[in-house]
C-alpha cells in the first residue's frame, strides 16, 4: 500500500507506537469497514501489539493510507 506525506511525516512521528504494517494489516483484515461522505474510507481493527484497536483512513483511491490512531471508543 501507499502512503500520503501527510502520512509518513505526521502521523508515524507524532505516533510513535504505530508502523506501517499495523495500517496495513488492518485495512486488509478489518472488524469494520465504512465509507466516507468525502469518499474515504474507515477501517477499525485490532491491533495484538498494542492490545488496542485502531482505526485507518484510506483515500479515495483505495490504497493510499492518510490517517490512523487508537480508536478508544470502538465497540465490536
Amino acid at each position: 500500500m501507499k502512503a500520503t506525506r501527510y502520512f509518513e511525516e505526521q502521523v508515524l512521528m507524532k505516533r510513535t507506537y504505530l508502523n506501517l504494517e499495523m495500517c496495513v494489516n488492518v485495512v486488509s483484515n478489518p472488524l469494520k469497514k465504512e465509507i466516507q461522505e468525502d469518499g474515504r474510507t474507515r477501517y477499525w481493527g485490532f491491533v495484538p501489539e498494542l492490545n488496542k484497536f485502531i482505526r485507518v483512513v484510506v483515500l479515495e483511491d483505495g490504497e493510499t493510507i492518510h490517517n490512523a490512531f487508537m480508536d478508544r471508543n470502538f465497540k465490536q
